[in-house]
């Protein structure tokens, strides 16, 4: 059974729907899409024709797979979704991409094959008329200092330029590697850091002048209000796909949150 909750960068002149206003728009994260998972694949396959069709655009704002090592990726899912998401971006809705962190080698090769227009994280978009930024989220994690140090040299262009000259074997074998570490590293941090933090979350508003922030990462889906300059803004997290899928889709009354388990 749904469950859901509602109310009423860069800048990146995005506008999903400059005048059909009983437009909407989907956002997804967190999907980590791989060859052996294949009740997410299938689901967001269904996703994709049963709910998103029709729609302005979708947007992916990071992880749609567990690990991308390179536009060379060749698990079979990257293929079947490139293929889906072309299909729906023929039909006429824009599909956008952020990179995450599990996919942040994901290039325009791919992006052009899939149909999908390539956002700097973050971006500000005019959403059926409330500034809204997008974000994949973890740098909004600024407690958890390790893993900020890690991006930095990670998203640092020598250090892609190099991961790119590699050969696919390799890159594999680093990806394999690094989420090992990952996951061991999240054994001995608090919970708390791996969350935002709030004074960032304000600060990114501020700084954007956008009343309203969706994002991912943190996988605890949820809508929040933050106080910036005398406004109530709002924040809106969306889900993981591991045993759940969900994701947020707005309109010019508002936004929702979504969820079912997979």
């Amino acid at each position: 059974m749904w469950s859901s909750a509602r109310r009423k960068s860069s800048d990146t002149a995005v506008n999903p729907s400059a005048s059909a206003q009983a437009g909407r728009s989907f956002f997804i994260a967190d999907l980590h899409l791989t060859d052996e998972r294949p009740a997410a694949t299938g689901r967001f396959f269904r996703f994709l024709q049963d709910e998103v069709a029709g729609a302005d655009a979708l947007y992916i704002l990071g992880d749609l797979f567990e690990a991308w090592t390179g536009d060379d990726h060749d698990e079979r899912v990257a293929g079947d979704t490139a293929e889906r998401l072309a299909t729906l971006a023929e039909a006429g809705t824009r599909v956008y991409f952020m990179h995450g962190n599990r996919d942040f080698l994901l290039a325009e090769r791919y992006a052009a094959r899939a149909g999908m227009a390539l956002l700097p994280d973050p971006t500000r978009i005019d959403l059926y008329g409330v500034p809204t930024l997008l974000m994949h989220g973890d740098t909004l994690c600024t407690d958890d200092t390790a893993y900020q140090n890690f991006r930095r040299r990670a998203r640092h262009p020598l250090t892609r330029a190099f991961l790119h000259r590699l050969p696919r074997a390799w890159r594999q074998r680093l990806a394999r590697r690094a989420r090992a570490g990952s996951e061991a590293a999240k054994m001995h941090k608090a919970a708390e850091i791996m969350d935002v933090n709030a004074d960032e979350v304000v600060r990114v508003l501020r700084e954007h002048q956008a009343c309203r922030l969706i994002h991912g990462h943190t996988h605890r889906p949820a809508q929040h209000a933050h106080p910036v300059d005398g406004r109530v803004c709002e924040r809106w997290v969306m889900p993981d796909w591991y045993t759940r899928w969900g994701y947020v889709v707005c309109d010019a009354t508002g936004c929702t949150l979504r969820m079912d388990a997979l």
